[in-house]
Formats: structure tokens, C-alpha cells, sequence
């Protein structure tokens, strides 16, 4: 009988480890306050949850081990029909969960509002992003540079994002600094994260928008002051420019676009990209526009 049991919780070990040979824990590798905060959420409302499923699972088999048809000590109560006692545990405790977690959820709903500025002191960092089909450009408009697939910040610098697309609707995702904010045509969202340490962070579209989406990809690199000052200044030192025009031309679908330096970028151009969808300013697309409702104008 052992042996038995020792094979079945070896097999068992063995599917627990396969099913989760496919998984990115980078949600629970949160290298920023913003992500680690969302983390912390998580794992706390899990723990919540599991006070209910944990022993609703332990009771299933405990009840059917200890009602078994062999067990002679079991009582056969075919005409029982309530028990105020277990129906006070059944509600209550759900309940009394659901109570905390709606507190919880309350509170870092408002807490961690994307659109509410961290408190960092120091200036922060803003970028424009847009999304376009299958790659990201981001812009810095106080440095009047921009990139494609590629994000340079320095750490324990406030990221304030601008965001929209430029053409389906995608969501800006760095997993491990948190976040996650729809991209939209015609909209504005925004979106403050920080780095807490330097390195390399996966950054992508968590919404299917196409053929090319699994590409649409990005690498976020938290470095030094100094080090990002250098990268600035070697990307100022390039040769490509960015306009509205050349913009529309690298809006075109591509999949795997490699990462491309601008070492100028015309003024205005996020908000160029916006008006097309608006039926407003010179770039105003007024077939774009019928795509847009009169409620997903742009948040200014």
C-alpha cells in the first residue's frame, strides 16, 4: 500500500512540475516600489482566498474517507437536513474574507492609481509612448530624443508615461516594475512607475493586437545617473531624425523591428499622433476619427 502511494505522489510532484515549467514569475520578482506593492497585493488577497479553498478541498476527502462504506463508527443520518453551526461557518467565514478583501482592494485601488504621482523626490522622467503595429517608440520629450523597442531610465528616478497607439489597442506591461495600462487610438493614459536597482526588465503588449504581437517586445535597462546621461548622449549623437512623416512610414506593421535611435525628434509629435483620431489639428485622419467614439477623447 505504501508503495503505491509513493508512486502516486511521484507522478503527482512530477504534473505539479511540468504544468509549471511554462511560467514567468516575474510578477513575484518586483524590482520596483510600484511592482512590489502589487506583489504584496497579490500574494495577500491569494492567502485570503486559500481560508476558504484549503479547507473546503481537505473536507472534500475527509468526508469521504471518514463516510466510506467500510467505516463502521460512521453515523447514517439519512433524514439530517441542517446544522445552524456549520451553516455559520459555511456563510460567515466567506464572508467576513470578502469584507477584508473589499477594505484591501479599496484601498490600493486608490493607493496604486497609475495616474497618481509616486512620492519621489527629485524631478521625474517623462516619456511618450506609442504603440504601433508590431513595435514601441518612446519619446523623452524634455531631451528631444527617442527610441524604438528600447526604454533607458535611471534607477530610483519617478517614470512618469504618457501613453496611446497609433493604431489597434495594446497595454504598456513591465511585469517586474508593475503596471499595465491600455494603449489606445486616440487617448491618453498614463501610467507612474519607478526602478528600485539597476538591470534588464522585460517589457511587452499583455493585449493581442495581431499576427506580430508576440514579438512586440521591448527591453527596460535601469541604470546609474551616470550611465544614463552617457546613453543620451550617444544616442543625441546619431544621425536619424523623427518626424510625423518618418513616423508614418515606421508605424507600418513590421514584426521583430530591431531598436533604432533618434537623436531629434519634432515637438509635439505624441500629440500629432493623437489628433489623428480626434478629427482635430493639421494631421487630423477623418476616417480614423468615425473609429473613435465621442467619449474616448483624448485625456489632456
Amino acid at each position: 500500500m505504501n508503495t503505491c502511494w509513493n508512486r502516486i505522489r511521484h507522478v503527482l510532484a512530477a504534473f505539479v512540475l511540468l504544468s509549471l515549467a511554462g511560467c514567468d514569475w516575474a510578477l513575484f520578482n518586483s524590482k520596483g516600489a510600484v511592482g512590489i506593492a502589487q506583489r504584496d497585493l497579490i500574494i495577500v488577497c491569494i492567502g485570503l482566498m486559500l481560508f476558504v479553498v484549503v479547507p473546503a478541498i481537505v473536507l472534500s476527502f475527509a468526508f469521504a474517507w471518514h463516510f466510506r462504506a467500510s467505516n463502521k463508527r460512521a453515523r447514517y443520518t439519512p433524514d439530517w437536513s441542517h446544522s445552524t453551526r456549520i451553516e455559520a461557518v459555511v456563510w460567515g467565514v466567506p464572508l467576513i474574507i470578502i469584507a477584508i478583501l473589499s477594505v484591501i482592494v479599496w484601498r490600493s485601488t486608490h493607493e496604486l492609481d497609475p495616474y497618481k504621482p509616486l512620492d519621489i523626490a527629485g524631478k521625474p522622467l517623462h516619456v511618450e509612448v506609442i504603440a504601433t503595429d508590431w513595435k514601441w517608440v518612446f519619446v523623452y520629450p524634455d531631451l528631444g530624443i527617442a527610441t524604438i523597442n528600447q526604454l533607458h531610465f535611471p534607477v530610483g528616478r519617478q517614470l512618469v508615461f504618457d501613453i496611446t497607439s497609433n493604431s489597434t489597442m495594446n497595454t504598456f506591461f513591465i511585469p517586474q516594475l508593475g503596471g499595465q495600462v491600455y494603449a489606445m487610438a486616440g487617448m491618453r493614459t498614463k501610467l507612474h512607475l519607478v526602478a528600485n536597482e539597476a538591470g534588464e526588465f522585460r517589457g511587452l503588449s499583455g493585449n493581442y493586437s495581431g499576427h506580430g504581437f508576440s514579438k512586440m517586445q521591448f527591453t527596460a535597462t535601469a541604470t546609474s545617473d551616470a550611465d544614463f546621461e552617457r546613453w543620451v548622449n550617444q544616442v543625441r549623437s546619431g544621425p536619424v531624425h523623427l518626424g510625423f512623416e518618418a513616423f508614418q512610414r515606421i508605424a507600418k506593421p513590421t514584426q521583430g523591428h530591431a531598436v533604432v535611435h533618434f537623436s531629434q525628434v519634432e515637438p509635439g509629435l505624441f500629440k500629432k499622433v493623437i489628433d489623428q483620431f480626434t478629427g482635430v489639428g493639421e494631421n487630423a485622419n477623418p476616417q480614423a476619427a468615425m473609429h473613435v467614439q465621442p467619449s474616448e477623447t483624448s485625456k489632456e
